[in-house]
């Protein structure tokens, strides 16, 4: 559902992504003039004849199944992707549970990065085992070593790249081609949440799925709950089938808001890169700190992977400080003005949250000199983030 073009014209695909990203999704022409999609909602559909009925071949059959709102957003990102099909789902983590659902089946295996979202191992432990799948948790550094952990019964390698809190960056590429080497029927996914599609193709680089919480970058506003799964042709119909038949959809409220939010995509998400790494060579440089994990830092771990294949950067990053008190931390963050403390991103607004991810690692260890806290960096001025930040390490000097 993109604008029509005149004869002649350039391709939208062929365009810039800051044009694209205007023009994406949305067909005035379609909808008297009106430059965004309308908002549909509604479960009911009616078929215009018995025949009809029974063939249930129009494009549109239940509302659970879809609405124009909701396959604008959906066209949108397959675009944004290169993919062959998007489904949209209700929050990040539906669209993990619904990707993992479709394709695994009962005796089976499945690899996946120790540095994964935590839901994600919860999806694993709590649903996937108690069907009969095996989990193997991964070092995320493997890179091609991941054949030696396929097995006969191997279904899926999940990836996230750079991992969630800790920042490992996963040689996609290597992990992509070694799997497939091994067994092409093998679903290699990518959770591409903290680049976007406008900083980093998974599917580009071998993956075969790419999973997005909406709900953050896309939307942008910290308003709405929207997951997206874009898959390769191979895989397409399979994901059809799993998404229709869960009943997965978002609300159309929600299809709206991202559709609006992707229009500011590319500007938003290139202050939230600026601002993140101009706080993270600041707090690189604070004595309190004892790493910053940022991979566009020539310093981070896996940092060439990312200046390999991503053309960008998030404004999410961790730092692990010094040795200090658990009390030192609480004084240091229940008085920032400026940053809130809430589990999700991709706002306009800073955040900051401590974790420890050293209770469920399991093939890794995580060692650190201290406590760790993952900042967002929003959309605020840059010098009254520092100053809030320079307060508080004041509070956590005090408090020791």
């Amino acid at each position: 559902m993109s604008q029509s073009k005149k004869t002649g014209s350039v391709p939208i695909n062929e365009r810039h992504i800051e044009t694209r990203l205007m023009h994406l999704g949305r067909n005035p022409s379609e909808n008297y003039g009106f430059v965004n999609p309308p908002l549909y909602r509604g479960s009911t559909i009616l078929f215009p004849s018995v025949e009809r009925v029974k063939a249930k071949d129009q494009e549109y059959t239940y509302g659970r199944r879809g609405s124009p709102t909701v396959r604008a957003l959906e066209n949108a990102i397959t675009e944004l992707e290169y993919g062959a099909h998007t489904a949209s789902t209700s929050s990040g983590l539906s669209s993990c549970t619904t990707t993992l659902l479709a394709f695994t089946r009962s005796g089976g295996h499945i690899l996946v990065a120790d540095s994964v979202y935590q839901p994600v191992r919860r999806i694993s432990e709590h649903i996937l085992k108690r069907f009969g799948v095996e989990i193997t948790y991964y070092d995320p550094f493997v890179g091609a070593g991941i054949a030696d952990l396929i097995k006969d019964n191997t279904q899926i390698v999940y990836t996230e790249t750079p991992g969630s809190q800790t920042f490992e960056m996963q040689d996609l590429p290597a992990i992509a081609d070694a799997t497939h080497e091994k067994n092409r029927d093998i679903v290699v996914i990518a959770d591409n949440t903290w680049a976007s599609p406008l900083y980093y193709n998974p599917l580009k680089l071998g993956a075969d799925i790419v999973i997005h919480a909406g709900t953050k970058y896309f939307g942008g506003h910290s308003d709405i709950n929207l997951g997206t799964i874009t898959t390769n042709e191979a895989r397409a119909e399979q994901l059809r089938l799993t998404h229709g038949d869960m009943g997965q959809n978002p609300g159309p409220e929600d299809a709206q808001l991202c559709l609006r939010g992707l229009r500011t995509l590319a500007i938003r998400l290139e202050q939230h890169w600026r601002s993140g790494l101009e706080i993270a060579n600041w707090l690189s440089e604070r004595p309190e700190v004892a790493r910053v994990l940022h991979p566009a830092r020539e310093d981070h771990p896996g940092h060439d992977i990312w200046k390999r294949d991503f053309t960008g950067a998030g404004g999410l990053f961790s730092i692990v400080l010094n040795p200090c008190s658990d009390a030192a931390v609480a004084a240091m963050l229940d008085g920032l003005d400026l940053f809130g403390m809430g589990a999700s991103w991709g706002g306009y607004e800073s955040l900051a949250l401590p974790f420890d991810p050293g209770a469920y690692r399991t093939a890794t260890e995580w060692k650190a000199e201290g406590p760790a806290i993952r900042f967002f960096i929003g959309l605020e001025n840059v010098d009254d983030l520092k100053a809030d930040l320079d307060a508080g390490f004041a509070r956590l000097r005090a408090t020791g």
